[in-house]
């Protein structure tokens, strides 16, 4: 089902975080990736979607290679492609020998992977000794199911908070973030993704909790009660 509906929401993943629409990529997520990834030669980039990270990092003349479960995101790579390669495979089992790249990114992606055990080991085995995994989540508190704004009028003055849902139960949902459009998560605790990356051999070197990006909390006026509440998760790994 996962596959199946990637392939039939592409379209609206490239319309909405692509190409200057999403102030969150513009303003974090892709000058995150140029700082953490610049002067590294062979990069992988796992789940790449319409390829935006993948032309980036081929900007910064490395070396990038994108791959994805979905043809519709491939295609749209392949087109907008500045000569760097796309590959149509799943995470949890890339098609590449062992020790071939110097460092893999997954943005926003592992969250969507049933099989993240199996995805983390073949990222293990993809890295050549020393190489870096950035590994970019959408922060478990945020996607806890159950998890939102609170307004509470039972107190004087009124106040808000953000209440967190069955965090430690990992589980999938299936979310409609806009109208139609239905996509799967899975919530998982931080600790499950530390000990699945531990578990394979990668080291965890630096954790980033950045929070959301001006661009983000001007978007409705809404937004500023988050701006101490962080959106995205960066753990960054290196192999063995």
């Amino acid at each position: 089902m996962t596959e199946r509906l990637w392939e039939t929401h592409a379209n609206w993943w490239q319309k909405g975080f692509t190409d200057g629409a999403d102030p969150e990529y513009e303003e974090q997520i892709l000058p995150l990736t140029v700082d953490l990834l610049t002067g590294f030669d062979r990069i992988l980039d796992i789940g790449c979607g319409e390829g935006q990270i993948t032309r980036l990092l081929a900007e910064q003349k490395s070396q990038a290679l994108g791959i994805d479960i979905t043809w519709a995101q491939i295609s749209a790579a392949s087109t907008r492609s500045n000569g760097e390669d796309y590959v149509r495979s799943s995470a949890g089992a890339l098609p590449f020998r062992n020790q071939i790249f110097d460092a893999a990114i997954a943005c926003l992606v592992f969250e969507h992977i049933v099989e993240m055990e199996d995805a983390i080991r073949e990222v293990a085995r993809v890295l050549r000794p020393r190489g870096r995994f950035v590994l970019m989540l959408n922060h478990p508190l945020l996607q806890t199911p159950g998890s939102g704004w609170v307004d509470d009028h039972m107190v004087d003055p009124p106040s808000q908070y953000w209440r967190i849902g069955d965090y430690l139960i990992e589980q999938e949902t299936i979310e409609e973030v806009e109208l139609g459009v239905h996509i799967p998560f899975i919530h998982r605790p931080l600790n499950a993704y530390v000990n699945a990356l531990s578990d394979s051999g990668l080291t965890l070197e630096r954790m980033l909790e950045p929070p959301p990006p001006l661009g983000f909390i001007e978007r409705h006026e809404s937004y500023a009660a988050a701006a101490f509440i962080p959106r995205l998760l960066v753990l960054i790994c290196r192999s063995s």
